[in-house]
């Protein structure tokens, strides 16, 4: 059974379709990829599934469970997260308080501040920023930027899913080789797609 299951995925806005039937399924350890110009309803796709946006009509499903409908936070805690296109993290808190906040939150109160401390650090080690506990976003550039908002998505579970926008996957083909947080993924199982502009892992 895969881990996200969209079918027939349909919004439409005062009688203008954005999005029709778009049914695809994301398994577990996958990074899949959708492809499409500005305006053919990728963002649409992603607020729908996010819950940002409730679809017009039939099902998005998660581990099994029905999600469509249910508001962005009830979809967080279910174990989805998204990125943005502009990062913007909590300025006047360290890249570690950061991480450690999301995870809190994320998790609804699932976990106790430990583990969440423990997370954030796991995750910062994967995207390659520094774990400590007095580094904060000043001075981070674009790429660091993005880098820390796959970090605050992250949970150890594996069954969450990230977005990525297109200005993420752009800087991806700049490297020689993948970079430290794509070869961690992958030792968790994932498996990117090529040529994604934007993206879905679980």
């Amino acid at each position: 059974m895969a881990l996200l299951a969209v079918s027939g995925l349909t919004k439409m806005f005062d009688g203008f379709t954005a999005v029709s039937k778009v049914s695809f399924d994301v398994n577990d350890g996958e990074i899949l990829g959708l492809i499409g110009p500005n305006g053919s309803g990728k963002s649409t796709i992603f607020n729908c599934i996010a819950g940002m946006y409730a679809p017009t009509a039939d099902s998005v499903r998660f581990a099994g469970e029905e999600i469509a409908g249910l508001t962005a936070n009830r979809v967080c805690h279910k174990g989805i997260g998204r990125t943005y296109q502009i990062p913007r993290p909590f300025r006047n808190l360290t890249l570690l308080e950061n991480v450690a906040l999301s995870a809190w939150f994320g998790q609804h109160g699932k976990t106790d501040r430990a583990a969440c401390w423990r997370q954030a650090e796991e995750a910062l080690s994967l995207v390659d920023l520094p774990t400590d506990a007095h580094t904060t976003t000043d001075g981070l550039g674009a790429a660091a930027l993005k880098k820390l908002e796959l970090a605050r998505r992250w949970r150890p579970s594996r069954s969450c899913c990230w977005r990525m926008r297109a200005s993420t996957a752009s800087i991806i083909p700049r490297w020689s080789r993948p970079p430290t947080c794509w070869r961690g993924f992958a030792a968790r199982g994932a498996s990117p797609s090529s040529g994604s502009s934007t993206s879905w892992a679980c």
